[in-house]
């Protein structure tokens, strides 16, 4: 019955949260107190609550505070050189921003937290992608699931849990799993590529004029100060794809850029990028984003060494465990806030300018601590669990992991990672064992779904991502989920393939 129950439950949730009849938040509070009822077990849904959000309380306090920590470093710059390098080489075509896209979540991965991923990945795109009018779930679908490859680095939280769960050296399973990982971040760089030729057939290929040097092709992507004319209109126009009627686009970042195709230039078109170039309103996005401009007056470039040293001994100190995580970026939150806006006015302005995310983040989890709390407390998720690994086919013993690496999709999206790693994963070890299987395969094989796990309703940095690029989470879900898989798959297929599982 619970088994039923607790399938029912995730199920309806999906189902309403991706045919849009309940927010996400609203879903996650009512439809597991309805099933707690069902359950019979109504009584005791207080208690499952409090101790979902008792277990969840350290994950909110990180996320806020990392918001807030990362919300400012991205506010003084610290992050300006990055972003430049990475829309230098996206210039204007839909398949370099794509692409660029899965490489900068790539890179910011490797500090292992998916909020921060998301923050720098999202404030540095999603000016691009207004301009060019390309689709937002495109780029939260490709930057979770870049960011759940590299999800799978020892200070990710996945494999230290492995490793915890069985009683094993995290480098024994992370180091050999290494080829099969840079075959699923090289299929997402793939992926990335697919999708960005499809958005440039969607929208247009955008290119600069032939004659433009070098140096105005990097200008191309760096905006003028307000009012600024910028270079001349005329020479300036946007072509479509092919259908001959242009229409506007910029790089995003403030006053947007245009670019000429084959042919002559329309006369609405050349008005359109003189109105841009002067700074007019068809410059401006609809939403009022406006990017990370270079003018911003909240830039701190004589602290730039300063921030950048506070981040590295932040994430050292994270990737050491000198202290919870919480707390770090709790204390680096307060040291970034008065170092860089010593006046209470500026650090007021800064905390205010971040609340939206904050709360929608911090809002989220606990939600989601309703959710996990009546799974958990009800016993859903171990008779979910159990009846899992108990219609395993006998003749399936010596492919254990295999099978491990196959339930990681579907057992990592529905149940946290904690629950998975320390409540299935030694069910699954110890009937690997039984048949010859080593621990290690079967703990290196429970890594391969963490691609699709970074999209998961139980996710909390997820909703950083979908709440700051302003995409449904239901959308998120429908575009992201077979593409997350397939990328689950391609690890799998690739651990196999080299012998690693």
């Amino acid at each position: 019955m619970l088994t039923f129950l607790g399938f029912a439950m995730i199920a309806t949730f999906l189902v309403l949260i991706m045919l849009k009849k309940m927010s996400p938040i609203a879903a996650l509070v009512l439809i597991p107190a309805l099933f707690c009822v069902f359950a019979g077990k109504g009584a005791h849904l207080g208690d499952y609550v409090i101790d979902g959000v008792g277990k969840l309380a350290p994950t909110a306090a990180m996320l806020m505070f990392a918001i807030v920590y990362f919300g400012v470093m991205i506010d003084v710059g610290l992050f300006d050189p990055v972003v430049r390098g990475i829309l230098r080489f996206c210039k204007a075509d839909p398949m370099r921003v794509v692409v660029g896209t899965a490489v900068l979540a790539a890179i910011v991965s490797l500090d292992g937290d998916g909020s921060t991923t998301f923050m720098i990945t999202v404030s540095a795109m999603y000016p691009l992608y207004k301009r060019l009018g390309l689709s937002l779930v495109v780029m939260t679908g490709v930057a979770a699931t870049a960011n759940g490859v590299m999800n799978t680095l020892p200070w990710g939280g996945p494999t230290a849990r492995a490793a915890t769960a069985l009683k094993l050296d995290a480098a024994d399973i992370f180091v050999p799993m290494i080829p099969a990982l840079a075959v699923g971040l090289l299929f997402v760089f793939v992926l990335a590529y697919v999708l960005g030729v499809k958005e440039r057939r969607r929208v247009g290929m955008l290119v600069l004029p032939g004659q433009v040097e070098r140096e105005a092709v990097e200008e191309e992507l760096v905006p003028a100060a307000p009012g600024a004319s910028g270079a001349p209109a005329a020479t300036e126009a946007l072509a479509g794809s092919g259908s001959g009627s242009g229409s506007v686009a910029g790089s995003g970042f403030g006053a947007g850029s245009v670019a000429a195709g084959a042919g002559p230039v329309p006369a609405s078109a050349t008005a359109s990028a003189a109105a841009l170039h002067a700074g007019g309103d068809a410059a401006a996005p609809e939403d009022g984003f406006q990017g990370l401009d270079p003018h911003r007056p909240t830039l701190r470039p004589r602290l730039y060494w300063f921030n950048a040293g506070l981040t590295v001994a932040l994430l050292t100190a994270m990737i050491m465990e000198l202290l919870p995580i919480p707390v770090l970026f709790l204390l680096g939150a307060a040291l970034a806030l008065t170092v860089n806006f010593p006046h209470m006015p500026d650090q007021k302005a800064r905390i205010a300018a971040h609340a939206d995310n904050v709360l929608n983040v911090a809002g989220m989890v606990f939600a989601a601590a309703v959710f996990t709390g009546v799974l958990t407390g009800t016993g859903m998720v171990k008779h979910m669990a159990d009846w899992l690994v108990g219609a395993i086919p006998e003749g399936m013993g010596p492919h254990m992991a295999l099978v491990t690496g196959l339930l990681s999709l579907p057992l990592t999206y529905f149940m946290s990672n904690d629950g998975f790693y320390f409540g299935v994963l030694p069910v699954l070890a110890e009937a690997g064992a039984a048949h010859g299987v080593p621990p290690l395969e079967i703990a290196r094989a429970s890594l391969v779904g963490q691609a699709l796990h970074m999209s998961s309703p139980l996710v909390p940095a997820v909703y950083v991502l979908v709440g700051m690029a302003k995409v449904e989470f239901g959308d998120h879900t429908r575009f992201t989920v077979k593409w997350a898989a397939l990328t689950s798959l391609v690890v799998l297929a690739a651990g196999m393939l080299f012998g690693i599982i």
